[in-house]
């Protein structure tokens, strides 16, 4: 406490902070603008054109889709945390952030996070009962049942990010004010803190990788039944379409589950990796999930071609 004290004496609180941006990218802005804009675009367009064919196909009106619309939301809204601010930076704009917008950043990435290991986890049961319990699908995966599982995915991110940003914030900032990183999260907003950090970390630390090992280890249970149910089915027909139904879903959790365990869950901090694998969880991977979920899947395919060409006849172009 007298360090802590001290330090509020010697220094102004901190009303702002200076975001050094992506490391090692010296020359290299404006290609790594154009790149990342890109991504960004088409995780925006990719994303809501999946949601609104979704929206737009009854034939898709089933759990399995209702909860991949939910992803293409959050697809959406994941990149739009930090991509604005990280691209503004790169074209040679304001590096500066409030504090208040920095807070920002930490709450929304780690509520979205946080919906995002729930979702997967929601994901991996419903393609467990559709698989394991056929016959019972649609009692089980009733619209009640989704929608309070939907809820429940939100509702428990927004109490991850909520506990998450009141451990960080509650502590006293006053300099230096330099983050380490193109957007605010915890260890590099952690690291600037002028008083004992070792209560947040320890808490934060075990936040994460509470709420990641747990959904983890929930998708590991479901997809080990899923295996386990598909090896006895004996046409191996039937059994690469029940693969099929899980692979999209599997590719996805691999790009979740990568950047969360090298950036949280190791004990060496690298700026290098930790920019690198931020950007590719960031930007990257929302833009890949409509490829993903669409290059496999005959009915999104069949659903996504009848609503471009449903748009594009008004317009006056052939199929």
């Amino acid at each position: 406490m007298p360090v802590c004290a001290m330090s509020m004496r010697n220094y102004t609180s901190v009303t702002k902070f200076i975001l050094l941006g992506i490391s090692n990218s010296e020359g290299l802005e404006n290609m790594l603008f154009v790149l990342f804009l890109v991504f960004y675009v088409f995780a925006l367009l990719g994303n809501l054109l999946i949601f609104l064919t979704i929206l737009a196909s009854p034939n898709l009106h089933t759990p399995m889709y209702f909860f991949l619309g939910n992803l293409a939301v959050f697809d959406i809204l994941f990149p739009s945390v930090n991509s604005p601010k990280m691209l503004d930076c790169l074209v040679g704009q304001s590096r500066t952030i409030s504090y208040q917008g920095c807070a920002s950043q930490v709450f929304f990435y780690h509520t979205l996070g946080g919906t995002e290991c729930f979702l997967y986890t929601v994901m991996a049961y419903d393609r467990f009962v559709a698989i394991c319990h056929p016959m019972r699908y649609t009692v089980i995966m009733n619209h009640r049942l989704c929608t309070r599982l939907t809820v429940g995915t939100w509702l428990g991110g927004f109490v991850h990010g909520s506990i998450l940003t009141f451990l960080i914030f509650k502590l006293p900032y006053c300099g230096p004010n330099e983050v380490d990183s193109f957007f605010c999260d915890i260890p590099v907003v952690l690291s600037l803190a002028c008083a004992e950090t070792s209560l947040a970390q320890t808490v934060s630390f075990t936040n994460v990788g509470v709420v990641a090992l747990t959904c983890f280890l929930l998708i590991l249970a479901s997809y080990t039944r899923i295996v386990i149910s598909i090896l006895k089915i004996r046409s191996s027909e039937g059994r690469r379409r029940a693969f099929s139904t899980c692979s999209a879903h599997l590719t996805s959790i691999i790009l979740v589950y990568g950047p969360v365990i090298l950036v949280y869950l190791r004990p060496a901090s690298s700026p290098w990796l930790d920019s690198v694998v931020q950007v590719f969880n960031n930007v990257v991977t929302p833009s890949l999930n409509p490829l993903i979920y669409t290059l496999r899947n005959k009915d999104v395919k069949l659903a996504l071609k009848k609503v471009i060409t449903r748009v594009a006849q008004p317009l006056g172009f052939k199929e």
